[in-house]
């Protein structure tokens, strides 16, 4: 792994996600090395080179300091294209720096990871007027966690981190994708039931975003059903079961691909950030 410390210029960036004001990205590049992340495509860096390498921003708190007094509040989205809490974080800290300048300027924040790590900042989040965190799970099955999100958190760590987070009063949310293909109907109510059992009152839901080179990609990683991914009707089917799942026991679902359509001007608040390491909403 190939790990630089650079320094930016800037911090925040305009988001045209919709509920984000901002977007924060401490850090270039991501260690977990999801075999569907398209961040890549978006960022033009080279399939085979991401998840090799990650540049740390080791000047953005301070310059982050500067932009929160005199930026107009709004929602930061932490982060649109990358996860804060990938493990060279637990050296860097640059997110918890970041988060508290964030503090002491009280501005509102969407955090979306998929690192138990998050759960060492619970008492700066919990502190913050307006926090909310999003923990991405798109299976059950922690050997098929491993196969395409390798370098990521074990899904009972996200969903122990989960539970304490939301026992802290914290908002908390699932993003729920991509959906893996093994999936089927009968196990959406035993997904969304562990889901509500961890405190979430939010789940957004979302499949794989097959930009060029990703469906080879994550073929290699030898997935069952794989193919399922290329038929929207697949998902069209999961997203009416959990929308039922959710009535059932009261639970707010929320289509990704419909709420990224939305216009900048959506003010339903969204939780979120980092690129859609599939899991993640990019901005971008």
């Amino acid at each position: 792994m190939d790990i630089k410390q650079i320094e930016c210029k800037t911090a925040l960036s305009k988001s045209t996600l919709p509920g984000l004001d901002y977007s924060l990205n401490p850090y270039r590049g991501c260690q977990h090395n999801c075999a569907y992340c398209y961040v890549p495509n978006v960022l033009r860096i080279e399939r085979n080179k991401w998840g090799c390498f990650v540049e740390a921003k080791i000047n953005i708190p301070s310059v982050l300091t500067k932009e929160l007094n005199h930026k107009k509040p709004g929602v930061i989205g932490i982060s649109t294209v990358t996860d804060p809490y990938q493990p060279i974080e637990g050296k860097l800290k640059l997110t918890r720096y970041c988060l508290e300048q964030i503090q002491k300027y009280n501005f509102p924040v969407c955090i979306q990871t998929k690192s138990k790590l998050a759960t060492r900042d619970i008492d700066i989040i919990s502190k913050l007027s307006d926090a909310e965190i999003m923990f991405s799970i798109g299976t059950l099955d922690d050997n098929e966690r491993k196969s395409l999100e390798p370098n990521a958190s074990s899904i009972n760590d996200r969903l122990n981190a989960l539970k304490e987070f939301s026992d802290k009063g914290i908002k908390t949310a699932v993003f729920f994708g991509p959906i893996y293909p093994t999936i089927k109907n009968e196990d959406l109510e035993k997904i969304i039931n562990t889901f509500v059992e961890s405190g979430v009152k939010e789940i957004m839901v979302d499949k794989f975003n097959l930009k060029p080179g990703i469906f080879e990609n994550i073929k290699k990683c030898n997935i069952s059903n794989i193919e399922k991914i290329k038929n929207p009707s697949y998902f069209k089917e999961m997203l009416n079961e959990i929308k039922k799942c959710g009535e059932d026991r009261k639970i707010k679902i929320v289509n990704q691909r419909v709420h990224k359509s939305q216009p900048s001007s959506f003010t339903s608040k969204v939780t979120i950030h980092q690129a859609d390491d599939v899991g993640f909403i990019c901005d971008g």
